[in-house]
């Protein structure tokens, strides 16, 4: 499948995100646009507590990593879109989903100037597979 428009690709992902959120019973929204940090808001507003979510998507299957170089935000949450390839010798695969509170992110190595996070770095990557739950804890749910 070929690229169209990242900037769609990376729409799509906060929306699948913030999905998957709402499905979990977490109540959140898509914060306005150019908030540099951060992509979308969960809250408790019961407990008035609140969480700031950057979504991070990569769009071929089987990405290497990813690039951050901003951390104003408390969880990132990692979206393999696992489009396929350009080359095509990939096939699409179902979108996985990874939520890594952000000061685990920020301890991991990354490339000068790009900010890339490559996921071999990344030994402990599977144990934050659809891990929803780390942020109803953090708003105390």
């Amino acid at each position: 499948m070929p690229r169209q428009n990242t900037q769609l690709e990376a729409a799509g992902a906060e929306f699948l995100v913030l999905g998957h959120l709402l499905i979990e019973g977490i109540h959140a929204f898509k914060s306005y646009t150019n908030n540099k940090g951060f992509d979308l808001v969960a809250v408790n507003a019961e407990k008035k507590l609140s969480v700031r979510v950057q979504v991070k998507s990569c769009w071929r299957t089987r990405a290497e990593g990813f690039i951050i170089n901003n951390f104003d935000c408390d969880f990132v949450v990692i979206a393999l879109l696992n489009r396929g390839s350009k080359d095509g010798k990939a096939d699409a695969l179902p979108p996985e989903y990874f939520v890594i509170p952000v000061a685990v992110v920020q301890a991991l190595p990354r490339t000068k100037g790009w900010g890339k996070v490559s996921f071999a770095n990344f030994p402990k990557l599977q144990s934050y597979r659809e891990r929803w739950d780390l942020i109803r804890t953090a708003l105390k749910m």
